[in-house]
C-alpha cells in the first residue's frame, strides 16, 4: 500500500476531492492511505496564546515565508506513522522544481515507494533549510504560480495512483496503455442543440475495428501537434 503523507496549513481543502470517486475508492481498498499533518499543531505557542508558523523574510520583502520547525515537526511525525518499509520520497512544491509528468509518477510506482511525504507550501514560501535538512525533491506541476501546495498534491495523488494495479476498475482503463482520444462520444447518435444536429463520426459506427483504431490513432496525433 502507497501511504500519501500531506503537509498542509489547510488540510481541509483536500478533504472533498480525496473522498470522492477513484480515490475514495482506492483508499477503501486499501491501496493507498492518505494522511494529512497540520504545521499549526507542530508550532511553539508565542504571545502565550497564538501558533506561530510564519516569519518575516530576511532581506524584506512582501509576505511570510513558512518556519522551518513546525514543518520539520510536522515531517517526523509523518515519518513515524510511516509503513514498515519506510522507502521513503520527500517532495516540496515548487514553481521552479522538477516537472511533474505520467512518467515522473509511473517511477515512484515501479520503484514502490511506500510512503511520500508531500509539503505543500503558501505565502511566499518554505524556509529553505527544510528542503536541505530532508534533502527533499522539489517538484512542480505547470510554469505558474499557485497559492498553495494543495491542488499540486491532489494533481501527484491523482496521477500517481492511477498507475497502481487495482485503484483503476480495468488497468487497461490507462489511457497511455491504449490507442485512445480526447475525442470521445456517447449516445445518443445524434444530439440537437439549438436547432443543428450534431453527429457521431461514422467510423466509430461501423463495427469496423481497424478502421476506429486508425481514426483515434490520427484523432491523438493531431491532439499533440
Amino acid at each position: 500500500m502507497l501511504t500519501y503523507h500531506v503537509i498542509s496549513l489547510f488540510p481541509e481543502s483536500l478533504t472533498s476531492y480525496i473522498n470522492e470517486s477513484i480515490l475514495s475508492r482506492a483508499q477503501e481498498k486499501k491501496l493507498i492511505n492518505i494522511k494529512t499533518y497540520n504545521p499549526r499543531d507542530f508550532a511553539e505557542i508565542t504571545g502565550g496564546w497564538r501558533k506561530k508558523v510564519d516569519g518575516k523574510p530576511y532581506s524584506g520583502g512582501p509576505g511570510m515565508v513558512l518556519l522551518p520547525g513546525p514543518v520539520l515537526r510536522a515531517v517526523a511525525k509523518a515519518k513515524g506513522r510511516a509503513s514498515t518499509k519506510k522507502k521513503f520520497k520527500i517532495i516540496i512544491f515548487s514553481p521552479g522544481g522538477t516537472m511533474f509528468t505520467n512518467t515522473y509518477a509511473k517511477n515512484i510506482v515501479d520503484k514502490k515507494i511506500t510512503d511520500i511525504i508531500m509539503i505543500c507550501g503558501r505565502y511566499e514560501g518554505i524556509d529553505a533549510r527544510v528542503k536541505k535538512i530532508l534533502k527533499a525533491e522539489e517538484v512542480s506541476i505547470g510554469d505558474y504560480v499557485l497559492t498553495g501546495g494543495e491542488l499540486p498534491a491532489m494533481i501527484c495523488m491523482d496521477a500517481i495512483s492511477r498507475q497502481i494495479k487495482g485503484v483503476l476498475g480495468k488497468f487497461e482503463s490507462l489511457e497511455e496503455n491504449r490507442v485512445s482520444s480526447h475525442e470521445v462520444y456517447t449516445r445518443p447518435e445524434i444530439f440537437e442543440y439549438n436547432k443543428k444536429k450534431y453527429k457521431v463520426p461514422e467510423v466509430l459506427l461501423s463495427g469496423d475495428h481497424k478502421k476506429i483504431e486508425e481514426w483515434k490513432m490520427k484523432s491523438k496525433q493531431a491532439e499533440n501537434k
